[in-house]
C-alpha cells in the first residue's frame, strides 16, 4: 500500500500542482486547507483554520489516525503585506500562527510514523521574502524562522532516516500573482525582465522540487534550502 504525505494548503495554485506531483509519483494525499480542493490528487481532505490551534491539533489527530504518513509538505502560508509603522502585533501573531507553528505542529503530528519506519521526508515551502523584502516584516520572519527549523530538524532527525529541506519560490504565475499583476502592466513587465530566465516561475516548477525532496532519491540531502526562482536570488537580469 502506498504512503501518505501530508500536504498544507493543498488546495489550490502551487499546493494543487504539489498535490497532483505526488499523487503521479504513487503517494497518497491529505490535503488541509481552508478552503476545498480545485482537484482530485488527493486521497482525503480536512479543512482547518491553521491560525486556530486547538481545530489544527485536533485535525491533525484526525489526519494521521490509521495511516502510515511518512512524507509532510509544508505549504501554506499567508503574507499580510505593510509597512513597518503599520505591522500590528496581531498581524505578526497570526502570520507566525500559520507560517511557523502550524508546520511544527505538522511535523510533530507525523514524527511517530516516520521514526517508527525509520523514513521520513519532510519539505517546508519558504519564500525569496527570506532574505529581505520590502512591506513583509512578519512575512520574511516567519519565512527565515522556517529556514532556522528546516536545519534545526535536519540534525535533530537525520539518524531516524528523515530529512528536511526548504523550497524557496520566486515570482510564480498563480492565479493570486495575475490577480495583483495584470499582464500587460509595466510593473509585470518589470517583474518578468528581471527574473535572469526571461519568465515567470509555474506552480510546476515547484511541485517538481517539493517532488525531488520528497523522494527515495534525497536520501543524502538534507538541511538546505532551494531557490526555485529563476536566478533572482543571485541578482536581476541584465538590462533590467
Amino acid at each position: 500500500m502506498a504512503d501518505y504525505v501530508l500536504l498544507t494548503g493543498g488546495a489550490r495554485n502551487i499546493g494543487a500542482a504539489i498535490a497532483q506531483r505526488l499523487t503521479d509519483d504513487g503517494l497518497r494525499v491529505i490535503v488541509l486547507d481552508v478552503v476545498p480542493p480545485e482537484h482530485d490528487a488527493l486521497d482525503s481532505f480536512f479543512p482547518v483554520d491553521l491560525s486556530d490551534l486547538e481545530g489544527t491539533q485536533d485535525v491533525l489527530a484526525k489526519a494521521v489516525a490509521g495511516r502510515t504518513v511518512t512524507r509532510l509538505v509544508n505549504n501554506a502560508g499567508i503574507v499580510d503585506p505593510a509597512p513597518l509603522e503599520e505591522t500590528t502585533a496581531e498581524s505578526l501573531d497570526r502570520v507566525a500562527a500559520i507560517n511557523i507553528r502550524a508546520p511544527m505542529l505538522c511535523a510533530q503530528a507525523v514524527l511517530p510514523a516516520m521514526k517508527a519506519a525509520g523514513f521520513g521526508r519532510i519539505v517546508n515551502i519558504s519564500s525569496r521574502a527570506a532574505l529581505g523584502k520590502e512591506l513583509r516584516t512578519a512575512y520574511a520572519a516567519s519565512k527565515a524562522g522556517l529556514h532556522g527549523m528546516t536545519r534545526t530538524w535536519a540534525l535533530e532527525l537525520g539518524r531516524f532516516g528523515i530529512t528536511v529541506n526548504a523550497v524557496g519560490p520566486g515570482p510564480i504565475r498563480t492565479s493570486l500573482f495575475e490577480a495583483v499583476n495584470p499582464a500587460e502592466s509595466p510593473r509585470t513587465r518589470a517583474i518578468i525582465e528581471g527574473v535572469p530566465v526571461g519568465r515567470l516561475g509555474t506552480p510546476q516548477d515547484i511541485a517538481d522540487a517539493v517532488g525531488f525532496f520528497s523522494s527515495d532519491r534525497a536520501g543524502f540531502v538534507t538541511g538546505q534550502v532551494l531557490y526555485v526562482c529563476g536566478g533572482m536570488t543571485i541578482g536581476l537580469a541584465q538590462g533590467s
